[in-house]
């Protein structure tokens, strides 16, 4: 990425192409996309975004799209067998190419996705996963575990961020838009961490994508030593899954749960409120319910462990297992 972006730099001083899009030549769309990559980094896109955007309008290249004609692009993109959510990416990644570009198109229909609910392992199971990895990676899946962070989030944790001694790792460079977050997490964890070579500002030397790469493997042996083909249902992400969804068992708080993840939105995290009850289900279906719509009956509500349920006309139900 660091390559790329010092041959972006290089690239944005040439001239530009003198008739707009029309009559570029593909030597001009690679150099195109390596600059529009710099561009996202410019318009302080995340990493992660940055490669997702800049992938898509490769693959698109690749697939035999002009990328400088918006009709072709869109032609290529309706052959594809992509799902909606793939599709929703490319058509915002191309969107923000042509913006680059100082041009428009009118875009396929954009359709919402619908949101799956995550499989959500055992915790032997993720413990399995752990104990199969090396040093480095099963301290990165240990950290995950403990603190629901987004695999690229834990990737830029330093070590100025570990206090030891009050055994806390603050997240002060949140993905996604998200909150800054402190997590104290267990003495195995400190650990672990302490055990790394400190060979490097941040924790975790290596970029996300290499500990992403050495999980599947160390999964696909363990997953056919162990002969279970739900290990190979779990990715760096699902460990995010199984601390929300267990948190909110244990909590019976959305509110909390929701500051955890560091959520800006409460509907992101309404989610796992239906996985747990799914999967923590108890004999007895009978509650008590009581509403509220002051910030003091809700405050009070949630102290004496009764669980958000929904919002309608103004008034917020709540809910406690009898």
């Amino acid at each position: 990425m660091h390559a790329c972006m010092t041959e972006a730099k290089n690239l944005t001083q040439v001239e530009p192409l003198k008739n707009g899009l029309a009559g570029a030549t593909q030597q001009d769309a690679k150099g195109k996309i390596i600059e529009y990559s710099w561009w996202l980094k410019k318009q302080d896109y995340a990493e992660i975004s940055i490669r997702i955007y800049t992938n898509a309008i490769q693959v698109l290249k690749k697939r035999g799209a002009d990328i400088f004609n918006p009709e072709i692009a869109k032609s290529v993109m309706a052959k594809q067998k992509w799902g909606q959510a793939r599709k929703n990416v490319v058509i915002n990644a191309y969107t923000l190419f042509l913006k680059m570009c100082g041009t428009t198109w009118t875009p396929p229909i954009y359709r919402k996705p619908v949101r799956k609910l995550p499989f959500i392992p055992t915790e032997t199971e993720i413990d399995q996963l752990t104990a199969a990895c090396g040093k480095k990676t099963a301290a990165f899946l240990q950290l995950l575990k403990e603190t629901a962070m987004r695999s690229g989030e834990a990737n830029r944790i330093e070590w100025s961020n570990l206090d030891s001694q009050r055994k806390t790792v603050t997240l002060n460079y949140p993905e996604k838009n998200g909150n800054p977050r402190i997590f104290r997490v267990s003495q195995k964890v400190i650990d672990m961490l302490n055990a790394l070579p400190k060979e490097h500002r941040r924790i975790f030397g290596h970029s996300a994508n290499w500990y992403r790469s050495t999980f599947y493997k160390s999964r696909k042996r363990i997953a056919h030593k162990l002969q279970n083909p739900r290990l190979m249902k779990i990715h760096l992400h699902t460990l995010r899954h199984w601390k929300a969804t267990t948190l909110y068992h244990q909590t019976k708080d959305i509110l909390y749960v929701k500051e955890f993840l560091g959520h800006k939105r409460i509907e992101d995290t309404m989610l796992y409120i239906q996985v747990a009850e799914a999967i923590f289900r108890e004999t007895t279906d009978e509650f008590t319910v009581r509403v509220a719509k002051e910030s003091e009956e809700i405050q009070g509500l949630l102290g004496v462990g009764f669980e958000y349920v929904c919002e309608k006309d103004g008034l917020m139900f709540f809910r406690k297992r009898k």
